[in-house]
């Protein structure tokens, strides 16, 4: 028997089958779905995947050399499909359904084990690798390796890398890895003492929403739901009531957050209530081990309750009861590397294979999911009261035109003070958000105008105060804080704009009796470091919890009655149909952590847009008048949900490779696809046109996507890839969430 097989590679030359010989003593293992070694080349052995298998091939072919294990008919079927919807090889899709890790001998408790972690900033690793300054091809590969596995230890980056430790160690030496010491505790779960509650009595509105989902649990059917609630109107406890009927029928429930800062809450609530016998958790910070863990615990069957980030969609489960999106509207749900899956699709399409509802919860929710529950493609139950009957907040907008006008120039308005103020002799809490971290965004010479740019990236380089660097936020590279205009030698150097490093300095300064802590991408770079940061916020009942986006969505904090919202414009300011959307959600996210139990709450958004729309909106906490007024000018613009948007990128260091490859796209799909349909634009320099050192360009193509486009743009990729390209990398995305 011949094996038709995947080669584990990502070259798009090698997304196409290979035909293997099945030897005699392998004749029983090797089915479709099997992972297996092949010899591929003179000298390589591969990882392949088994995708078909029939009686004789048409060439001379060589042995299988080993199986490794299997994935079922469906994951192989759902890899297929993913290939073609989002543009990738076979291989790639099939890597995220396979085990993460690897099985290590069960090792005596309480022993303790080396961890590994990156030291330097992932931006900054991938700099210097690019730039040459790594130059050993095995120091790249264990980097690579810890870029998505951070947290691995020793052996398994030995393992996976084929490294020795004496790499690891110069890596160490050289400071871009730290090993730590840690008790080996394979169940993240594991010290989690949490004590049990009973499920509370629903609302007449979350009745009538439980009752019609059960109806498709119960009748084993596919239907997708909308669950559009307010902020804290017990969408978490519908959930759980439905998962309690998947497990009475035996099956599994997977349930979705969009931010790893929420996954342990979600935890801890869902423990409270099922215990952690049956949970089991996928998220990237756990280490390689835990995933491994978690991964067998779930295919084994031992754990019926999924919870995790975008990637547990493809836990190896097959007895799926209910899929859970909670807030839904997150872009986190949609990947930005290949494959760029985006989960509710996913969650969908293994919907109807299996025949078990979908639900997607949120309190502002994507508008092209709203867009298909007013047209009854989904189906929508709405939750409008708070579930312990507490008040929606008090939201206040402040005009800071009007507050530098008055002399103010404190980056918190007047209101925004005394509020502060009041809470802190109330002891109660505050958080204070703003979406964009460091000190200052950038510097600019009062002279003659120059700003500092990264030497790698067409970008202002931001401003880091307690590392007194400037750091690009693109590629990781940092320089020195200048102090004289390299261009016109003035020392009128200044500093603008306002990260969350400056709003914790100025708090400090304004209230200096005051507790703080930070919670931002600079913060949050070690393992539990979201769950430490949010309890002892919690725990410790500190006065200010300083932010960017993670700290807005789904967390549940009884002391916290002030909100304050220091930039709104920040959303606003960027070059992206859907920037109007994302202000109204990120404001209403905010606002909701406000006045949560019975005290009440009250939110002060600060902005130099108080008419505009969607903050006006979001004040009034009315989705339903934002929806009607953004679907109007999106159906005049032509902009999803009424088109969708493909971007094709192009990137590489040979800018006449990049521009000849970037004209032979556009004149294949020009030919090749309906013009009265889709509208096709020539390939332009991408708005950032240069990150690290490499140049980029784009094409945009607006038309409702069919099979047929599918089908062209696959084929005009393929072709491009056999023109011999080198030095140029290309790719397509439907509907990114980065336009940039």
């Amino acid at each position: 028997m011949i094996a038709e097989v995947i080669i584990d590679r990502t070259a798009k030359k090698l997304n196409r089958t290979f035909d293997y010989n099945i030897p005699e003593d392998l004749s029983d293992l090797v089915i479709i779905g099997s992972k297996v070694l092949v010899p591929f080349g003179k000298t390589k052995i591969e990882e392949a995947y088994v995708i078909g298998i029939k009686e004789k091939s048409d060439f001379e072919v060589k042995d299988i050399a080993k199986v490794e294990h299997n994935l079922s008919n469906k994951q192989i079927r759902l890899a297929k499909w993913m290939s073609k919807k989002y543009f990738c090889n076979v291989s790639e899709c099939i890597k995220l359904m396979s085990a993460p890790g690897s099985k290590q001998k069960k090792e005596v408790k309480d022993k303790k084990i080396s961890i590994i972690y990156l030291k330097k900033d992932i931006e900054e690793i991938e700099f210097e690798i690019q730039t040459g300054k790594i130059k050993s091809e095995k120091q790249k590969r264990a980097l690579e390796f810890l870029k998505v596995n951070e947290g691995a230890t020793s052996a398994e980056v030995e393992m996976f890398t084929d490294c020795s430790k004496a790499i690891l160690k110069t890596l160490e030496k050289n400071g871009y890895i730290e090993f730590v010491e840690k008790k080996i505790e394979r169940n993240p779960l594991e010290n989690k003492q949490i004590e049990r509650t009973n499920k509370l009595e629903l609302t007449e509105e979350q009745e009538t929403a439980f009752s019609k989902i059960n109806s498709a649990i119960q009748e084993d059917r596919y239907e997708e739901f909308l669950l559009y609630g307010v902020t804290g109107s017990g969408k978490t406890e519908v959930y759980m009531q439905l998962i309690e009927k998947v497990l009475e029928k035996g099956k599994t429930a997977i349930m979705l957050v969009p931010e790893i800062s929420l996954t342990p809450q979600t935890i801890n609530r869902f423990i409270s209530r099922f215990g952690k016998e049956k949970i089991a958790v996928l998220h990237s910070k756990l280490s390689m081990g835990e995933r491994y863990d978690e991964w067998n615990k779930i295919k084994e069957g031992k754990a019926n309750i999924i919870i995790g980030a975008r990637s547990a969609i493809f836990a190896p489960t097959e007895n799926i009861g209910i899929i859970i999106i909670d807030e839904e509207h997150d872009s986190s749900y949609k990947s930005e590397s290949s494959p760029r899956y985006n989960a509710k699709e996913i969650a969908s399409i293994l919907g109807k294979y299996g025949n078990f509802p979908v639900l997607l919860g949120s309190a502002t929710p994507d508008i092209t999911t709203y867009y298909k529950a007013q047209k009854n493609q989904i189906t929508k139950l709405t939750l409008t009261k708070r579930a312990n009957n507490s008040r929606l907040p008090e939201v206040q907008i402040i005009d800071l035109k009007q507050e530098l006008a008055q002399g103010n120039r404190s980056v918190l308005s007047k209101a925004l003070y005394e509020e502060i103020e009041k809470n802190l002799k109330n002891k109660k809490q505050t958080i204070l958000f703003l979406n964009r971290r460091g000190f200052s965004t950038f510097i600019m010479c009062r002279e003659c105008g120059y700003t500092v740019q990264c030497k790698n990236c067409n970008i202002s380089m931001t401003y880091h105060r307690f590392e007194n660097k400037l750091k690009c936020h693109y590629c990781g590279y940092e320089e020195k804080v200048v102090t004289t205009c390299p261009k016109c030698k003035s020392s009128k150097i200044r500093y603008f704009g306002t990260g969350t490093q400056k709003i914790e300095e100025e708090v400090h300064k304004i209230f200096p009796s005051a507790t703080t802590i930070r919670m931002d991408v600079d913060t949050v770079t070690k393992k539990n470091s979201h769950e430490d940061i949010l309890e002892k916020f919690r725990d410790e009942n500190i006065d200010i919890l300083i932010g960017t986006q993670m700290i807005v969505k789904g967390h549940h904090f009884p002391n916290v009655t002030l909100v304050g919202v220091i930039a709104a414009d920040t959303s606003l300011n960027i070059d992206d149909y859907r920037a109007n959307e994302r202000t109204f959600q990120i404001l209403t996210q905010v606002a909701g952590r406000a006045g949560r139990e019975k005290l009440p709450g009250k939110v002060i958004i600060q902005t130099y847009n108080p008419n505009n729309f969607s903050i006006d909106l979001a004040q009034k906490q009315d989705y339903d008048k934002f929806y009607n007024i953004e679907i109007a000018l999106r159906k005049q613009l032509k902009y999803p949900p009424f088109c969708d948007i493909i971007v094709i990128s192009f990137t590489g260091t040979n800018q006449k490779e990049l521009i000849s490859t970037s004209s032979y796209v556009y004149e294949f799909l020009k030919n090749k696809m309906d013009k009265q349909k889709f509208s096709i634009f020539k390939p332009v320099p991408s708005p950032i046109d240069k990150i690290q050192n490499k140049i980029r360009w784009r094409m945009i193509l607006k038309g409702k996507m069919t099979r047929q486009v599918y089908e062209d743009i696959n084929d005009c990729l393929a072709n491009v890839y056999s023109k011999n390209i080198r030095n140029t990398k290309i790719w397509a995305d439907i509907n990114p969430n980065n336009m940039i």
